[in-house]
């Protein structure tokens, strides 16, 4: 059910602290269990960075682009065979650089026999690097570097690094000089059955997982900021938000993790060795997005479904984050495609930096139709 700050109970087993994919699943998953659950969303509508909006007849949706095939196995197992059931895959991934123009439909299959037949790489060379990537994992020595792993199955192959390297780089803001375990982590989920989105769009995905959050007796409390989490004994023993104090057996926050810890929690609560490991961990990186909507009866050309372009001459996987960006990926959405129902075309341009970087920098972006 809804509520706000004045309808609240004195008291649940479970406050979950945003809103976002990650805290309405924990809110579900523990509603489901039994347990009396307040979901708390200082935003005016649930989804965090999973979100869209609405510009006249357009719908743009913000994120939930694209992502692995594993997530049609989440939200089977966590919300509905129905949700679950309109996970689509995007077959139609377009590059577009300076070294090669080529599409895929971003599985490993295909890009075995991409490599073989526009690079000249062996099969089993690409099997065994599909391999060692799906292999990787977080109880490995971290002392392999992405550039490790390049070097041993692509050396001196730089157009084979760029194909499949810059879209994970771009994404997640990896290095070559990074452990080569986020980076096997990711491609092999992204690269290995495909890329997916949503028939239906975020909007409707939103109003499905409410409808299940409500269904399953879960409290969502819109508009109600999370300003801190209460102790008792050195464990969580409630929230304060919106001014009123909550009791609750347990809190969950998916909140940012230094938020969190230095805001929510308070660095007296958390012990030493941990803070500084909270202070060295990098959070994402800043995105840029442009919204591009069409009249009505404008039909596209066939872009593919996601365009990545780059006006590098050469991969530089720190190129692929600076400002003005040089790297941009386009999610094309066609009348009636994603959207069944919806006759209108759209484009979302994507650029990425590191905010660190160029807090300086203007955020601006310009975009041509």
């Amino acid at each position: 059910m809804s509520a706000n700050t004045n309808t609240l109970t004195d008291s649940y087993d479970v406050v979950v602290i945003g809103a976002g994919l990650g805290g309405m699943t924990a809110a579900n998953r523990l509603a489901t269990s039994g347990h009396n659950v307040l979901l708390l969303e200082k935003h005016n509508m649930l989804g965090g960075y999973a979100t869209y909006f609405r510009r006249g007849p357009h719908i743009f949706d913000v994120a939930l682009h694209a992502f692995p095939v594993g997530m049609a196995k989440t939200f089977r197992k966590y919300w509905s065979a129905d949700i679950a059931s309109r996970v689509v895959q995007l077959k139609r991934i377009r590059f577009e650089n300076p070294q090669f123009s080529l599409r895929s439909t971003f599985e490993a299959e295909d890009f075995l026999r991409i490599l073989a037949e526009r690079f000249g790489v062996p099969r089993e060379t690409g099997e065994a690097f599909f391999r060692q990537c799906r292999s990787l994992n977080f109880y490995d020595d971290r002392h392999l570097l992405v550039r490790d792993l390049f070097d041993k199955f692509f050396p001196d192959n730089r157009p084979v690094r760029r194909l499949l390297l810059e879209t994970v780089a771009y994404a997640t803001g990896v290095h070559l000089d990074d452990p080569a375990l986020c980076y096997g982590i990711v491609f092999s989920n992204f690269m290995q059955k495909g890329t997916y989105s949503l028939l239906g769009g975020t909007d409707r995905l939103l109003v499905d997982l409410r409808r299940e959050l409500e269904k399953n007796g879960v409290t969502i409390a819109l508009r109600t900021a999370a300003e801190k989490i209460l102790f008792r004994d050195g464990r969580a023993a409630g929230v304060r938000a919106n001014g009123r104090d909550i009791a609750a057996r347990a809190v969950v926050s998916n909140a940012n993790l230094k938020e969190t810890a230095f805001r929510l929690a308070g660095e007296e609560h958390i012990p030493a060795g941990l803070a500084q490991d909270i202070r060295d961990v990098s959070l994402s990186l800043s995105v840029a997005q442009v919204y591009i909507g069409f009249k009505a009866g404008t039909e596209l050309p066939d872009l593919g479904d996601i365009l990545f372009t780059s006006s590098e001459p050469d991969f530089d996987d720190r190129a692929s984050t600076a400002f003005p960006p040089p790297s941009r990926s386009y999610s094309i959405y066609y009348p009636r495609h994603l959207r069944p129902d919806h006759d209108r075309a759209e484009i979302v341009a994507s650029a990425r930096s590191r905010q660190a970087e160029h807090r300086k920098q203007p955020s601006v972006l310009g975009a041509a139709t």
